[in-house]
């Protein structure tokens, strides 16, 4: 696997110690152009940047060493990790994203950020549980890398988490219940920016990250009968790896 390089000034100066990397971020860039991305990457003016940055054709580059904190996460949250520059490791891929014509990601384009991960799992003995995008961990804030991107496919080599169906109990789907209890999977899982016990207006952002990931068909930010199923047998896996 060839790494290139275009290295960004974005990142704080202040080493990390490998074993305090525990998560990995996937994103898209949500620009126009390839060219347009990497400018803004490596801007200081725009204090944003990222660890490693795959084109559509395949080709990664390393633009922040794996020890340095990319700013790439900003304010977000995931599990009992807060503000998860400090210990993640940020990938962009290049996409249009939602405001400039949301794209397809390519076959290449998800087999080298595969080997990629895959490496980088193995390194620092990430969790698959630990495998996330952007809106997972800031989903008041961002959409990616999407409903297209197919998390699926990850998991069916050994990356992230997926949920199976098949072969299990009948799930009570009760008015009173279901959502007090949809919000503590939720928790379970990793999410944050709501609360368990308390509604409200925001309650939707959370809904539609979870959906992105796991139900893509159906982005409503509502919690249907689907969408409860997924968050049940997705908290039930209590050893999530």
């Amino acid at each position: 696997m060839t790494i290139k390089t275009i290295y960004s000034s974005n990142f704080s100066k202040k080493t990390r110690k490998f074993k305090d990397i525990k998560i990995i971020v996937i994103h898209y860039t949500g620009m126009q152009s390839k060219i347009v991305s990497i400018k803004r990457l490596v801007n200081p003016r725009f204090k944003v940047s990222c660890h490693y940055l795959i084109d559509r054709k395949g080709l990664i580059f390393r633009m922040v060493e794996d020890n340095k904190v990319a700013w790439h996460a900003g304010k977000s949250k995931w599990k009992n990790f807060v503000n998860l520059n400090k210990c993640s490791i940020g990938i962009e891929l290049i996409n249009k994203g939602h405001k400039f014509g949301y794209e397809k990601f390519t076959s290449i384009q998800l087999k080298r950020l595969m080997q990629l991960c895959l490496k980088l799992k193995k390194k620092y003995k990430i969790k698959n549980s630990n495998i996330v995008g952007h809106s997972d961990v800031a989903p008041q804030r961002k959409k990616d890398p999407g409903e297209k991107f197919p998390w699926k496919k990850l998991k069916n080599n050994n990356l992230g988490i997926w949920y199976k169906v098949q072969n299990s109990k009948k799930i009570e789907f009760k008015n009173k219940d279901f959502q007090k209890q949809f919000f503590r999977n939720l928790y379970k899982i990793g999410y944050r920016y709501f609360e368990i016990n308390r509604r409200s207006k925001k309650d939707v952002f959370p809904i539609k990250a979870f959906q992105r990931r796991f139900y893509p068909q159906n982005v409503s930010g509502k919690i249907d009968k689907k969408t409860f199923k997924i968050s049940h047998f997705l908290a039930s896996r209590l050893n999530l790896s």
